[in-house]
């Protein structure tokens, strides 16, 4: 049986663009505290937290243990060492729904005077207000209640009474319930708490839904590390080596381009500190092949100025009596790493600034102010106003980029495989460093000039000048913030220019809680540039209600400009679902247009090193399993462009004027699950270098950022050229075109039938895809690669090798005949594995036993 009827199994198996739900609500526990929460399509509704207070609001943390004892049971143990108090919560689930805990606190002697303590709980009620309403206290201070009759409810009810439970400032969206007030009483205390609701589901902590820890399944060790064998994808870059060959890269039409014409796109990753330093020449070669092998072909260059890395482009740290000279040693370092790279077709992207720290021997105006008692200073915000860092940051760049490679011969501005340069990294006014410059913050120096500032553009525009210069606010303030980055960014361009730099400049970034009031003073540069981290739950991450990372990224796509995204990644580790990311990710770049994408990061420290570590994923087998198909999905253009293209154009006084972000704009979040999102600069009287660039032909406005463009109930979205699916109650996403066919996220368990591919898995939560290496479709081709992902886990001690989940199920590949399956083994060799054919089919088994990352077939 051919497997090209699929609709009917997909559509019952993911939902599909029509499909309407009441949004999810459910709850569980908190991993770090063990609390409960409550929770609306990944979304906290709640989120709770332990609090506690000596005298005079002196903070502090009881440092809570949390651990599953036994199934649906769970324990936490606590200790304050300011109150004298050690805490227990033993937590279970009711069989009716929500929770029972009960508490004990212990402290022998007591303790009078103090604050107090207990828990805080936030509300979400501007946006759950008008289906909740407010939250209600019970009388007596027995607890509180959540939600109205006929619609969901969460009750917390004390027993005994708590000694204290009120809203904090008569703030309805923060509740604090006190288990002592005023003094910690003597011998034991205890509670208990019935968490009970309605129109709720209670889930088990999310290890347990995944099917129990490493420990408990004994998941054999994986041996993927350094000097692991991974697919070779590095004909990916034949016809682009050395790196530069087509002549830099510069933008076209808001794309980016090579200097021949040939459209440029890029999947990378990034090299930070020790490892830049410390890492052989030999590995670096090594590394070098292996990046090229994995479909790398951009390598971000970062920290290499940082002053924790020990050795940076300064010298050695604690020798460094000033950063006006680049350190030959830490150069020549950094010369061979852009060698090796540019050998094997890989381009660079240079930061000119990411954590220097400024000494006395720089002779900074107001340093003493900056360093706050410290010895060395940070730059971030004050550059924006002060004169003399600017200078030095001037010279940082002349230097740097006309350093002459020792290996090339050629000056940094001057090689073509210097794809492109980030003037200062995650520093902005906007959102960040603003309020730094505030007369509270006591730098009276820099703050003088701040408000003259504020004052001759308030008088210059016609802006109110009571209100230019409040940084926090929205409004005049945000446009003059916007003004000053704009300020500094043409004179650093201008200097790079006469300096004979040509390269494509990015500003700073959008990163963290950024606005798309933000977004003006990055188009001074020539490409927009985002850093994006998300959390646990990327594809449960239901779009009506809450962001995720690709929103955080396409919320900076601003009409007429490349976007690059220097920093992707999720920021909890080890966050079980990582593996679903890489072609997450890629897949949502192609379909959205996006032009160079760079993973935070491929290798922190010498490979050689081999530890566990969020900040690197070269011997991260959930990650580097989902690399090579990523790469080459993104880089093969198998996800085709988005049909249709949203356009959020905002008049400026709403631009400007009110706080809009993917957090709070459905209109952000729902968009990308259809069409490609573009943000349009609003026309802005009193920032006249800000340019309006034409909107695309039959593009679609949004003028309301609060407006979905999914229905208010949908569970399920396709994408505009039917390649992408994501059903958010389910949390999977799939992957439909005739190169590549994956399924990702909560896929065990159901049937996923694609054209040509079929998915039986049963582990419960993972990622597969099935590719085609030779340009021909899945059904035709003569080289096919499977990529399996799944968890996994250091082991304890946070050592490596990780222990990985192995993945049963069972693959149903349609392709031509005289195939033979083989895996990638920890020799480098491929050794052939059985596999049956059956009605043109070929069955191709995990068993759940072994870790198989790559299986080919082939002649």
């Amino acid at each position: 049986m051919k497997l090209s009827s699929y609709a009917t199994v997909l559509c019952l198996a993911l939902g599909f663009q029509g499909s309407h739900a009441a949004p999810r609500w459910t709850s569980s526990l908190d991993d770090n505290s063990g609390l409960p929460t409550l929770e609306v399509g990944g979304e906290r509704a709640i989120n709770t937290t332990y609090s506690f207070w000596g005298a005079n609001w002196a903070w502090t943390d009881i440092g809570p243990k949390f651990k599953e004892v036994a199934p649906g049971k769970y324990e936490m143990q606590g200790h304050s060492d300011l109150l004298g108090v050690t805490a227990q919560e033993r937590t279970s689930m009711r069989p009716e729904g929500g929770w029972i805990s009960d508490f004990d606190f212990q402290d022998g002697a007591g303790k009078p005077g103090v604050i107090g303590g207990g828990m805080v709980f936030h509300f979400d009620v501007a946006r759950w207000g008008a289906l909740m309403g407010d939250p209600v206290l019970l009388p007596n201070n027995q607890g509180w209640h959540w939600g109205k009759a006929g619609g969901p409810q969460i009750e917390a009810r004390f027993d005994p009474p708590l000694a204290s439970v009120y809203f904090e400032q008569g703030q309805k969206s923060e509740l604090r319930a006190f288990f002592f007030n005023g003094k910690v009483p003597a011998g034991e205390l205890h509670h208990r708490v019935t968490w009970s609701t309605t129109g709720v589901e209670t889930q088990p902590l999310l290890t347990a839904r995944l099917g129990g820890s490493a420990q408990a399944n004994a998941w054999p060790v994986d041996t993927l590390d350094n000097a692991s064998p991974v697919p070779d994808l590095s004909f990916l870059n034949l016809d682009g080596k050395p790196a530069g060959r087509h002549g830099a890269a510069h933008v076209v039409n808001g794309e980016l381009a090579f200097g021949d014409g040939t459209p440029a796109r890029f999947w990378g990753t990034n090299v930070t500190a020790y490892a830049l330093f410390q890492t052989s020449q030999a590995e670096v070669k090594t590394q070098a092949k292996r990046l090229a092998a994995l479909g790398y072909n951009l390598v971000r260059i970062h920290h290499m100025d940082s002053p924790w890395v020990g050795l940076n482009v300064f010298g050695e740290e604690g020798k460094i009596a000033d950063t006006q000279t680049l350190d030959a040693t830490a150069m020549a370092r950094l010369d061979w790493w852009i060698k090796c790279l540019k050998d094997e077709g890989i381009y660079v992207w240079l930061d000119l600034h990411v954590q220097r720290t400024l000494r006395a021997g720089d002779h900074i105006d107001g340093f003493d102010e900056m360093r706050k008692g410290a010895p060395t200073a940070d730059l971030k915000g004050y550059n924006y106003v002060n004169p003399s860092i600017q200078q030095a940051m001037k010279r940082f760049s002349e230097a740097y980029l006309g350093h002459k490679n020792t290996y090339t011969g050629l000056a940094y501005k001057d090689d073509p495989a210097v794809l492109a340069v980030l003037l200062t990294n995650e520093n902005d006014l906007t959102e960040h460093y603003g309020n730094s410059l505030l007369q509270d913050k006591n730098v009276p120096w820099h703050d003088k000039i701040y408000l003259a500032a504020a004052s001759d553009f308030a008088k210059q525009t016609g802006l109110p000048s009571d209100k230019v210069w409040r940084s926090w606010e929205p409004g005049p303030s945000r446009i003059f913030l916007n003004e000053l980055e704009h300020r500094f960014d043409v004179d650093a361009m201008a200097s790079l220019q006469r300096d004979g730099a040509k390269m494509p400049v990015a500003t700073t970034n959008s990163w963290g809680s950024n606005l798309v009031s933000s977004l003006p003073s990055l188009t001074t540069g020539d490409v927009i540039d985002v850093h994006a981290y998300g959390v646990n739950g990327t594809l449960e991450m239901n779009p009506l209600y809450g962001a995720n990372l690709v929103n955080l990224i396409a919320s900076a796509q601003v009409v007429g400009y490349p976007l690059t995204v220097s920093e992707w990644n999720v920021g909890v580790f080890p966050a079980p679902d990582r593996h679903v990311l890489p072609l997450y990710v890629a897949a949502t770049a192609a379909h959205q247009g996006w032009d160079a994408l760079m993973h935070f990061a491929y290798t922190q420290e010498p490979p050689s090193g081999n530890h566990p570590s969020g900040w690197h994923s070269y011997n991260d087998p959930s990650l580097m399993a989902m690399m090579p198909a990523a790469a080459l999905l993104y880089r093969e253009r198998h996800v085709a462009l988005a049909t249709s293209t949203y356009v959020l154009d905002l008049p400026a006084e709403t631009f400007f004027g009110k706080n809009i972000s993917p957090g709070n704009s459905a209109a952000i979040r729902t968009a990308i699950e259809r069409g490609r999102l573009l943000v349009a600069m609003p026309t802005t009287k009193a920032l006249p270098w800000l340019q309006r660039k034409p909107l695309p032909a039959g593009a679609i406005v949004m003028r309301d950022p609060s407006v979905s463009v999914l229905p208010a109930d949908a569970q399920a979205s396709t994408s505009d050229t039917g390649e992408l699916a994501r059903n958010w109650n389910d949390g999977t996403f799939t992957i439909n075109t005739p190169r590549t066919r994956a399924a990702l996220g909560w896929i065990g368990g159901r049937t996923i039938a694609l054209p040509d591919v079929q998915f039986d898995m049963k582990t419960k939560q993972v990622s597969v895809a099935v590719q085609s290496l030779d340009d021909q479709p899945i059904a035709q081709s003569s080289d096919l690669m499977i990529s399996v992902g799944t968890r996994s886990e250091p082991q304890s001690g946070n050592r490596a090798p990780f222990l990985s989940e192995p993945a049963a199920g069972l693959l149903k590949i349609h392709a031509i005949k005289g195939l033979k399956a083989y895996v990638l083994g920890s020799s480098g060799k491929l050794t052939q594995i059985p596999m049956a054919r059956e009605d043109e089919n070929y069955l191709v088994k995990l068993d759940g036993k072994s870790t198989a990352h790559w299986i080919f077939l082939r002649k």
